[in-house]
């Protein structure tokens, strides 16, 4: 998943303004309570995502995949006064631990948290949102682009992760590799729709983050 060389990763994150105790907290116990740790956000990422969510300055963001909050918390701190976060979850037995950090954080009044399937749950959702960042099942990303990208108005944004999937898609797909071929399937779908402009960031597994015209 990390492309850098170590040392390089090592000096990126030296030189990148440090998380705060909350978030370092997460990642302590994700590491040590949950079975695939590596699907955090992480710290670089997680600046990365509050950075961009700064200069976006959203009223409404919407998160496809939670996991332990980490990455909706890191947005959260770019939120525009009275704004709201909605993060989604199909993991109903991670809805305890997301509480328990939203709680704790200054942001709690401004995040929403549904526990359900996504692909159900936008659908019920009315935009605009200024920003989504998905993060959720990479089988579903072309059809949560679909779903989402007539919510998203203009000069809006969509953020998704994992978009270079471990470097699989630069490699010959075998034909049972699902998730690999629906994120090779999203990246094509974002390159050729002219409603947007994209950039693909080799941060990290790599950030899809377009705009709509």
């Amino acid at each position: 998943m990390n492309f850098l060389p170590a040392d390089i990763e090592r000096y990126a994150e030296d030189h990148t303004s440090p998380e705060g105790e909350l978030l370092a907290r997460i990642t302590r116990d994700t590491y040590l309570k949950q079975i695939a740790p590596r699907m955090l956000s992480g710290h670089l990422q997680g600046r990365v995502l509050s950075m961009l969510s700064h200069m976006i300055k959203p009223n409404r963001i919407l998160e496809v995949g939670s996991y332990t909050g980490y990455s909706a918390l890191c947005m959260a701190e770019g939120l525009a006064d009275g704004g709201k976060l909605t993060t989604i979850e199909a993991n109903e037995e991670l809805k305890h631990v997301l509480e328990e950090y939203f709680f704790q954080s200054p942001y709690s009044n401004s995040i929403e948290l549904i526990i359900g399937d996504a692909k159900e749950v936008i659908t019920t959702l009315e935009g605009p949102f200024d920003l989504v960042f998905i993060d959720a099942d990479k089988y579903n990303y072309p059809l949560y682009y679909d779903l989402l990208i007539d919510k998203i108005p203009s000069g809006g944004y969509i953020i998704a992760d994992n978009v270079l999937w471990s470097g699989k898609v630069v490699t010959d797909v075998v034909h049972n590799d699902y998730e690999a071929k629906a994120i090779m399937e999203f990246n094509n779908k974002v390159q050729a729709d002219e409603r947007v402009e994209n950039v693909l960031l080799p941060v990290r597994d790599g950030l899809m983050v377009l705009r709509k015209k």
